[in-house]
């Protein structure tokens, strides 16, 4: 039972807040924040930064757009930077819905809108150019939101991350938005000597359960028979025996319309079987995700080939329209090199591409479309994976393994995770799906271990190089350079390990 002081107490704080930034800023919202958001927007009202892993679809980009609330509030600047040219358009149309057009820009290295707006969207190798050159446009930046900061892993581009966070002036509040990682107290800690008092809100409730399936032969089987998720099937460890018999027999049978290439069996079901399979389950939209831009293109032409067709009449009249009204100003002579009439046909039927080899058109008619439930299979690169608004009821992998620009390699808990976390859209479905095609090599032992692997540790991928160390001199001088290489996350995990 409360005391009278205790209740008064209460009471006084919650008037208190009724006047606050955060209260103005929950009236806005249609729906009520979770406790997360909540504790990450009063961080960053008090003046602190902030560091949000949570799963996917969790909801972190509220407190992201909490951040340029705030900035707006103080008549200052906020950047909104993402790992990818799509996201940047998402959240650059998401944020002129609510600021209107002259309040919001975009900068993604080749597209340059309204540069000297308050709010900005950019992608993070964007920012750091202009903390190289001291750009004028940093000029009244209060806020920065690094959304899928995790991405500081990536060994080619993660380094950019960090870049970032050490070089803005510390004036500037940074709010980073993560994946579920295993070590986010560590790098919150590090974020903390660097850029000062770092709220770390951790989140690991998801909130649209997600199933755990494998699909072979005819039928979807269950990973887990049991609710804590580690007893596996015994049915897909049978398979698994049936595909060592068939390897010491002598030359694998294959069927056609499997994806082809090497690893698939008698066992995998074909795409199109798939497909019908999910929608007379009611399990689309469904992404599936081919690590290959030429991949994608191939299965949307076999779903073709094989007369699948995913769309009602009414269904196909707005998706024409859509198309139609999106490529107008485009000349017929491009359309026809495009393969327009090809492409738009398969969306007619509710199947489509995205990746990046799309013109940015194509990819924003695809996205417009999925997102209304119009198209109900996506082929897909990871790059789908990375923030885009695109969720879906079911997702598909597969393979288990990508071509990382020098060989195959396995996918991480981390990326299988990040796939997976795309099934499940919060308030529309109950339940999300991740599906694994089967293959012959599949071990269900391993997949288990990806598929229970709720965590992974952050790692650096922070290696200076010439043209970093040359731009960092140029800017900074000697002894300030030395200073902040010394101040990388890399040296705070390698410093750690002593």
């Amino acid at each position: 039972m409360t005391s009278h002081a205790e209740r008064f107490e209460a009471a006084r704080l919650r008037h208190q807040e009724s006047k606050s930034v955060l209260a103005a800023f929950r009236a806005s919202k249609e729906f009520d924040l979770d406790t997360f958001q909540i504790d990450a927007c009063r961080a960053l009202e008090s003046g602190r930064g902030v560091l949000v892993a949570a799963p996917t679809g969790a909801g972190k980009t509220v407190v992201g757009e909490f951040a340029v609330h705030l900035a707006r509030h103080m008549s200052g600047k906020a950047f909104y930077t993402t790992p990818i040219k799509a996201l940047s358009n998402q959240k650059f149309n998401e944020l002129v819905e609510v600021y209107g057009s002259e309040e919001v820009g975009l900068l993604t290295g080749d597209v340059s809108i309204n540069s000297d707006a308050s709010i900005i969207v950019m992608t993070t190798e964007v920012l750091r150019n202009m903390l190289y050159v001291g750009s004028h446009t940093l000029t009244g930046l209060l806020h920065v939101v690094m959304d899928e900061v995790h991405y500081l892993a990536d060994r080619s581009r993660g380094a950019v991350w960090e870049e970032v966070i050490l070089h803005l002036p510390q004036s500037v509040l940074v709010t980073a938005l993560s994946a579920t990682v295993s070590n986010a107290e560590e790098f919150g800690a590090w974020l903390t000597d660097v850029r000062g008092d770092t709220a770390v809100i951790v989140e690991e409730h998801r909130p649209v359960p997600l199933w755990q399936l494998v699909a072979a032969d005819q039928r979807l089987h269950d990973l887990f028979v049991d609710e804590d998720g580690r007893s596996i099937n015994p049915e897909l460890i049978r398979l698994q025996r049936d595909e060592q018999r068939q390897e010491k027999g002598g030359p694998r049978r294959r069927s056609g319309g499997r994806g082809g290439g090497r690893g698939f069996s008698r066992h995998t079901p074909r795409r199109d079987d798939l497909i019908r399979q999910l929608q007379r389950s009611a399990m689309l939209p469904s992404i599936f995700f081919i690590f290959s831009r030429k991949g994608c293109d191939q299965a949307v032409e076999e779903c073709m080939r094989q007369g699948l067709n995913l769309t009602s009449a009414e269904e196909r009249e707005q998706i024409h329209l859509t198309v139609e009204n999106g490529v107008a100003d485009l000349p017929p002579e491009d359309l026809a090199a495009l393969d327009f009439p090809a492409w738009a046909h398969a969306l007619e039927r509710g199947v489509a591409a995205h990746h990046a080899g799309l013109i940015p058109r194509f990819k924003e008619i695809v996205e417009y479309l999925f997102q209304r439930g119009l198209i109900k299979v996506v082929f897909a690169t990871e790059t789908l994976a990375l923030g885009i608004n695109m969720p879906a009821k079911s997702v598909v992998i597969e393979k288990l393994s990508k071509w990382n620009g020098d060989t195959h390699v396995d996918l991480t808990p981390g990326e299988f995770t990040q796939l997976t976390g795309r099934a499940g859209r919060r308030g529309i479905d109950d339940e999300g799906n991740a599906i694994v095609l089967w293959h012959s090599d599949i071990d269900p032992v391993v997949l288990a271990g990806l598929a229970s692997t709720r965590t992974y540790p952050l790692r650096s991928s922070f290696t200076p190089g010439y043209t970093m160390a040359v731009n960092v001199l140029s800017s900074m001088g000697y002894h300030r350079t030395r200073a902040l290489l010394g101040a990388s996350f890399r040296s705070e995990e390698h410093t750690s390990e002593l």
